[in-house]
């Protein structure tokens, strides 16, 4: 394996995790902003009210999104066999 090929395989491996986990980190992220502006707005600093709505936002998201994330993920593994099946020979 040259150095050629892990860095290919390497970086295909960051695209496909930063693709995958987009959706649940961009809707989590825009929750936390909703719920600090409404802190801001009406001034409860409770450090847990954060919490509930983020995480339930990040189920919903794996809920929505699970099944696209699943086959992305399955895509990349069989692209990976055949990748090092083909290195192999």
């Amino acid at each position: 394996m040259t150095v050629d090929q892990v860095i290919f395989l390497g970086q295909k491996m960051l695209e496909v995790a930063l693709i995958v986990g987009a959706p649940v980190l961009i809707i989590t992220f825009i929750v936390g902003i909703v719920v600090s502006i409404f802190q801001a707005a009406t001034q409860i600093h409770e450090m847990t009210l954060t919490f509930i709505p983020k995480i339930l936002a990040a189920l919903v998201s794996i809920f929505v999104f699970g099944g696209w994330m699943f086959m992305k993920l399955l895509e990349y593994t069989k692209e990976n066999f055949h990748y090092l099946l083909q290195m192999v020979r």
